[in-house]
């Protein structure tokens, strides 16, 4: 399938989503049932390494994309939760390792999407100082497809770091490694155990690794902490207030739990915007119906 046949198959009217691996359909709420399933095109359209940008089809899987920048000493900010990179960009959720990578949304360079009108739209670009008017991009980035439905994207790339070592303690405040180590990858905490990825030049890592020392007993660990299926999103307070099975991401406040956030009420004004921003975008609510990111 080519891009042009994404935007033929959703046409400009009846309800329609995108559907990838459905490794986060139920994020924003259950699918109204009579939308119409469509499913994204797939490939690397154009990798540039040494401009660190990749052109990639909305239909490809995290994984593929992964291998392909692997090969050239790259990484992206995308999560690897067996899913597609228009989903991945749809739900907005950062990686594990977002201190260190960056975040998704300022990853997401250019994006282009099928309007509720059936149009191609593009918004962004390669180069940001060459762009213009509103941030499509970070508008659509975690809008759950329900102000466009996302084809193709360009993403930045960054290059894997010489050095990457994750560390694991029982004894140790996560709340103190900021002020130990300048630049972690990640500080993930369950509540029992805290975990740090060090990232770098073999010297730097070596003198974080001897500054953690200071604040508790570390030892090697193969990866990250294994994640639970719900994301949730808490304030510093409310982060060190958890108790039950969860695994926070320190410094970011992400939290990952074996149930879902209950919504929380928004603001007057909040709200206006936000069913302002769904009626300028898609004034029929044909786009995911059902689904909403409030």
């Amino acid at each position: 399938m080519t891009l042009a046949d994404f935007v033929t198959e959703i046409g400009d009217s009846g309800p329609v989503a995108v559907q990838g691996c459905r490794t986060r359909w139920d994020v924003g709420g259950p699918l109204d049932p009579s939308a119409r399933l469509v499913t994204a095109p797939s490939g690397i359209v154009d990798y540039l390494p040494e401009e660190m940008t990749v052109t990639v089809l909305a239909g490809t899987t995290v994984a593929e994309l992964n291998h392909a920048l692997l090969a050239r000493g790259q990484r992206c900010a995308l999560p690897d939760r067996h899913g597609t990179v228009g989903g991945a960009i749809a739900v907005g959720e950062n990686h594990t390792e977002v201190l260190g990578r960056g975040t998704l949304r300022a990853s997401v360079l250019q994006v282009r999407y099928v309007s509720a009108e059936g149009k191609l739209v593009t918004g962004g670009g390669p180069t940001v100082k060459n762009v213009s008017g509103f941030d499509i991009p970070r508008l659509l980035t975690g809008s759950l497809g329900t102000l466009g439905l996302i084809g193709e994207v360009i993403l930045r790339t960054n290059p894997l770091p010489a050095t990457s070592v994750w560390l694991d303690s029982v004894d140790a405040d996560p709340f103190a490694i900021a002020s130990i180590v300048l630049r972690p990858g990640a500080v993930l905490w369950d509540g029992t155990r805290t975990r740090v990825l060090l990232e770098g030049h073999a010297p730097d890592v070596a003198h974080d690794r001897t500054a953690l020392g200071g604040c508790g007993n570390w030892t090697e660990a193969d990866g990250a902490l294994d994640l639970l299926p719900h994301r949730w999103s808490l304030t510093p307070a409310e982060l060190r207030s958890l108790n039950g099975n969860f695994v926070a991401s320190v410094g970011v406040g992400t939290v990952w739990r074996d149930h879902p956030q209950p919504r929380r009420e928004l603001s007057e004004p909040v709200r206006a915007i936000s069913e302002r921003m769904k009626a300028n975008f898609d004034p029929t609510g044909r786009l995911n119906p059902g689904r909403s990111v409030c």
